[in-house]
């Protein structure tokens, strides 16, 4: 599988496309824990990267209404909301309506960012804890 193929499973996990990312950054590291920082960083900068194919995509969408209870969430915490695009189900909507509301590009990507990258360092460590223990 190799840093191509998390990057690949990263990637498309962040799409509304079905992908394992967790799995495949969980195998790649059992394969090769030697390579840890090199497999965050793919992870991270892959899934972000993913999520901002959809805000973009959010971006051409004409406008429409959107669930009260995204409005909400991002009345409440704006950009920050992106925080938590890893989340399962909900998780791929956000991007996209980020996207629509046409908040700050710079800022989502910085919250986009922040939540991947803290989601996959909490799952590497937590291997590495189980792997120990």
């Amino acid at each position: 599988m190799g840093l191509a193929g998390l990057a690949a499973s990263a990637f498309l996990s962040a799409t509304l496309l079905p992908g394992n990312s967790e799995i495949a950054l969980v195998a790649f590291l059992y394969q090769w824990p030697n390579a840890m920082v090199a497999a965050l960083l793919v992870a991270t900068l892959a899934n972000t990267a993913g999520s901002l194919t959809s805000l973009m995509l959010g971006r051409m969408a004409p406008r429409k209404e959107l669930s009260p209870r995204v409005e909400a969430l991002f009345a409440r915490w704006g950009s920050a909301a992106l925080a938590l695009a890893w989340v399962p189900v909900m998780g791929d909507a956000i991007p996209l309506a980020a996207g629509w509301l046409r908040l700050p590009l710079w800022r989502c990507i910085v919250w986009l960012t922040l939540g991947k990258a803290g989601r996959y360092l909490a799952l590497a460590w937590s291997m590495s804890w189980m792997i120990k223990h």
